[in-house]
Parts: C-alpha cells; sequence; structure tokens
C-alpha cells in the first residue's frame, strides 16, 4: 500500500501542471467546491472506516488484553495473598501446639525429675536412719563395753597404784566394789 501511495504522490509532483488556481487561492473558489466537498468526505469517510474496522479493533482488543491480563494478576495476587494468610496461620498454630508441647515436655519431665529426686531423697534418708540406728546402737554398746572396760582400768590402776604407795597388795573385791561405787554415781555425769 505505501508503494502505491508513494507512487501516487511522486505522479502529481512530475505533473507541471498542478491543479493551483490563477487566480488565487482555489479553495475559496465556488467552482471547487463541490469536488472538494467530494474528496474530503471521501477521505474522511476512509479516514473512519480504517479507523474503525482496522486501528480500534487493535487498540481494543489490547486494551482488553491488558485489563483481563491486570484482572487475572489481582486474582492471582490475592489468591497468594489468602496463600500465605492460611500459611501463616497453620505456621502460628504450629507453633502454638510446639510452646504448648514444649510446656507439657518441660512439666511432665520436672515431675518426673522431681519424683526421682524425692525417690532418691527418701532412699538417702533411709540409709542415713538406717545408720544412725546403727550407730546409736554402736555407741550404746561402745559405753556398755566402756563403762566395764573403765571399770576394769580403773581397778588395775588403783590397784597399782595403792600398791606402789603401799607396798601391799589389796583385795581386789574390795578395789572393784569401790570403783563400781564411785563409776555409778559419776556414770550419768559423763556419758
Amino acid at each position: 500500500m505505501k508503494l502505491y501511495l508513494n507512487f501516487f504522490i511522486a505522479f502529481f509532483a512530475i505533473q507541471g501542471y498542478l491543479y493551483a488556481a490563477e487566480a488565487g487561492m482555489p479553495q475559496l473558489d465556488p467552482k471547487y467546491w463541490a469536488s472538494q466537498g467530494f474528496w474530503l468526505i471521501l477521505i474522511f469517510t476512509i479516514l473512519y472506516f480504517s479507523i474503525s474496522k482496522f486501528y480500534l479493533p487493535k487498540i481494543k482488543n489490547n486494551l482488553d488484553d491488558r485489563e483481563n491480563r491486570i484482572k487475572d494478576d489481582i486474582e492471582d495476587a490475592n489468591k497468594s495473598k489468602e496463600l500465605s494468610e492460611s500459611k501463616l496461620k497453620e505456621y502460628q498454630k504450629i507453633l502454638e501446639d510446639a510452646k504448648k508441647e514444649v510446656i507439657k515436655i518441660q512439666l511432665e519431665s520436672k515431675a518426673k525429675s522431681d519424683k526421682d529426686i524425692n525417690e532418691k531423697k527418701e532412699k538417702i534418708e533411709k540409709e542415713i536412719e538406717k545408720e544412725l540406728v546403727q550407730a546409736q546402737k554402736d555407741i550404746a554398746e561402745l559405753k556398755k563395753n566402756s563403762i566395764s572396760d573403765i571399770n576394769n582400768i580403773s581397778k588395775e590402776i588403783v590397784a597399782n597404784i595403792i600398791e606402789n604407795l603401799s607396798g601391799d597388795k589389796l583385795n581386789e573385791s574390795s578395789i572393784k566394789a569401790a570403783v563400781e561405787e564411785i563409776s555409778k554415781k559419776n556414770v550419768g555425769k559423763y556419758l
């Protein structure tokens, strides 16, 4: 089409006689008004139909495509937003459940450790109590044995002292009676 248009323009440019007005402006000459009106209507009709049939549908299609693409993008964005919000809610729920589980595990392990500690404490207290009872028995037996040992040692010492002082050996039964009497009086003070 461009080729024909260029050819048409070149043809009229080469013509020596163009439709120019010899007496002034031909546009203002009334004898040319009918042909000018015809060509004006013809050009504008062709221009109108070419624009309405060729260019406007392409522009409208492009605008419609753009509008549809924008709507689709908005719908996709809304779907993505809803999906991300649901994922966020799921994440928060999982996080809350995990916190609850951690608290539950902490409480269970605390209860278990408290139970273990109490069991071990009771076991140790029983062992200490057994050892205390055994120690008290050992002390009571040691006291009994020590009183008789002290009495025996005291008898020997007293006998040796009296023998060394007086030179005579006294009767062991009288020394034993004297030591036992003194130890009975003083046993409560020292033991």
